[in-house]
């Protein structure tokens, strides 16, 4: 019998999924605004895997803006809706204020639970520090594939993003403005202190070489704190987003560390800065796989050819 899922929603706080047989939580995602200085926007925290280990972080002491699993932008047209201090060339990074901008949530325009599958779609706005409209965002998040054989399961992350200025809206980041290696912008996953000198591999490579290369897939593998064992995040893009770069002018590259600490970005903007014109809209479609265990770049191809998307 396959699992079932169950959704509990606190409204004008969070919407939490769960595996109603073991009662585990799978994620909660989070709606409410938070500090200023952070950048508030929603994210996806905790997120734990089949067994129940969590794989997220939230609020660490060495970046108290990296919640989870979120959509962020470092560096948008002058303003940082990243959260926490920005990077300016020649001088570091600086507790900018009047430069951290928000990502506001609107409203949900489907919350939709089915035993085997989770969906909300919601409207979200963004905006500089002086809180003028920039752009508006719809989003979709799916919760599907949970599967107890693989104890694993998957969500897919849908954003489209219209620029709603006058003037081009610019996606950069602290590679785009002189810091070598630094491409994090767009979806933004951060673990656990415990995933520090995780294993990080694609489909092609392995190693923080793959720091700024580019592949469909991009796998974290690491050992928990507190519990027994491994998990594996397999991080994917759609094959909409031109991650090769054929036909598409801004192929994506991927940001990773995993030391001082474990991070994963799909960026938009990691060697070159992206302009979205007035009135354009930039969508991306991502796929996060949770495991349990170790999963090596043979079970990860498997799995992929096997949940097409």
């Amino acid at each position: 019998m396959s699992p079932t899922l169950h959704t509990t929603h606190r409204h004008g706080d969070r919407i939490t999924v769960s595996l109603a047989e073991q009662g585990t939580e799978l994620l909660s995602y989070v709606y409410r605004p938070e500090a200023a200085f952070e950048a508030p926007k929603p994210y996806l925290h905790p997120l734990r895997t089949f067994d129940g280990a969590v794989v997220t972080d939230y609020r660490p002491n060495d970046h108290r803006w990296h919640k989870g699993l979120q959509m962020t932008a470092s560096h948008l047209s002058g303003q940082n809706l990243w959260g926490g201090n920005t990077y300016v060339h020649g001088e570091g990074y600086l507790p900018l204020h009047d430069r951290v901008g928000s990502m506001a949530h609107l409203a949900f325009d489907e919350v939709r639970a089915e035993p085997d599958r989770v969906t909300f779609a919601e409207r979200l706005t963004w905006h500089p520090h002086s809180g003028e409209l920039w752009a508006e965002e719809r989003r979709r998040i799916e919760i599907h594939d949970v599967d107890a054989a693989s104890r694993s399961w998957a969500l897919t992350w849908t954003t489209s993003v219209t620029n709603r200025r006058e003037q081009p809206l610019v996606f950069g980041s602290p590679t785009t403005h002189g810091r070598p290696m630094a491409g994090y912008t767009g979806l933004f996953w951060r673990g656990p202190r415990g995933f520090r000198d995780g294993q990080v591999f694609t489909a092609t490579d392995e190693g923080p070489q793959v720091m700024g290369e580019q592949s469909p897939w991009l796998a974290y593998s690491a050992e928990h704190d507190g519990v027994d064992g491994h998990a594996t995040l397999v991080f994917a893009h759609a094959p909409e987003n031109d991650h090769s770069g054929e036909g598409g002018a801004h192929p994506a590259h991927w940001f990773v560390r995993n030391d001082p600490f474990a991070a994963v970005a799909p960026s938009l903007a990691f060697h070159e800065e992206l302009p979205l014109a007035p009135g354009e809209t930039l969508s991306r479609r991502y796929r996060v796989v949770i495991a349990d265990g170790r999963w090596d770049r043979d079970r990860i191809t498997a799995y992929l050819k096997d949940h097409p998307w």
